[in-house]
């Protein structure tokens, strides 16, 4: 038979990289939010769910189960092979721990596939974050990486989160960049999948000495931050990146791909155009038509970025006393610099 775990059971589980977490809801419900490394393996699709509960509300519930049990039995032998293919122990999960979960897991075992079932389901761990998003110590300094727009500040972060460095990644928890354009080529996420990404993370590295962020607005596309995280952003060292505007320029163009994104970057760029001298957002938004990539993104930092940026700064450094300015001119004299400033810090 399958075996029932809880939700401490599992993330324990887990973290020793011996099981696999298989989502068996619906796609859109995978896609909405679902406890991060999991696989989506879908008992019902969005359809058949949908037809499902509308039987439940309109008919009965054993109408539902009757129209769910037609819908599977086609689709189970599928069904178990795809998850049979995974070698690793296998847990499995719906919304509460219900019929989806229990219904997989019993012919799992049946077919002599040892699983697991998560009790309680994606709700019970939705509880948990939300419980230790509540209870949280954050005890570890910060250092928080700010800079003007196109200072590589997340390439800098992941390039030491590469080399072992202690770094929440905050546009990769909300699937933005934070700005106007942040979502190009991108899928936002929710707040609910941010802060189980956040919390996930924040967990693994919570002893440590000191974490890094980026220096993010408190909202990051759909997702706002935490007040704990938040609070520790504003009080944390801030390390701001000075780094020539033609190397800031090359930064944006690699990561916004202008040539494959060109028609979402010019609809954000609408929402922004008339914010700037009519003349100059003229220009801007021709060179985006023409294919002038870099020039457009260099009147946009000189005419509207940094002009914000600066404001922003001259705003905040009231509040924030800990800035400490790094000047670089690219990518590689950054990362040695964050690393330079953290180890003399450290060691201070």
């Amino acid at each position: 038979m399958f075996q029932d775990i809880s939700i401490d059971e599992l993330l324990a589980l887990n973290d020793k990289k011996k099981l696999v977490m298989i989502d068996v809801r619906s796609p859109s419900e995978f896609q909405d939010a679902t406890i991060p490394g999991s696989i989506n393996i879908p008992f019902f699709d969005d359809n058949e769910r949908a037809e499902i509960g509308t039987i439940y509300k309109q008919v009965s519930v054993q109408a539902a189960k009757d129209r769910g049990l037609e819908i599977i039995s086609a689709k189970l032998p599928a069904f178990v092979k795809t998850i049979e293919a995974i070698k690793e122990p296998k847990a499995v999960f719906c919304w509460r721990g219900g019929m989806r979960s229990h219904t997989s897991a019993t012919v799992l075992s049946l077919m002599g596939i040892r699983t697991y079932r998560l009790t309680g389901g994606f709700r019970s761990y939705r509880r948990w974050v939300v419980d230790t998003l509540e209870k949280m110590e954050f005890k570890p300094r910060v250092y928080v990486i700010s800079g003007n727009t196109g200072a590589g500040k997340s390439a800098i972060l992941r390039r030491l989160q590469s080399e072992g460095y202690p770094v929440l990644d905050l546009e990769a928890y909300a699937g933005h960049r934070g700005s106007i354009f942040g979502h190009v080529g991108l899928q936002a996420n929710n707040q609910k999948t941010f802060e189980a990404h956040f919390v996930t993370d924040f967990m693994k590295l919570k002893d440590s000495p000191y974490l890094l962020i980026e220096g993010e607005s408190k909202r990051i596309g759909k997702a706002v931050m935490p007040d704990i995280l938040f609070n520790k952003k504003e009080t944390g060292t801030h390390l701001y990146i000075q780094m020539p505007i033609h190397e800031r320029v090359r930064h944006i163009i690699e990561d916004y791909r202008p040539w494959e994104n060109k028609e979402p970057l010019l609809e954000a760029y609408q929402h922004i155009k008339d914010r700037i001298h009519t003349p100059i957002a003229k220009e801007i938004e021709i060179a985006l038509q023409s294919d002038y990539f870099d020039k457009a993104v260099d009147l946009l930092l000189t005419h509207y970025y940094d002009p914000r940026y600066e404001h922003a700064m001259n705003k905040h450094e009231r509040d924030i006393q800990d800035i400490h300015p790094l000047n670089v001119h690219n990518l590689d004299e950054a990362v040695h610099a964050v690393k330079a400033y953290i180890q003399l810090d450290l060691h201070n």
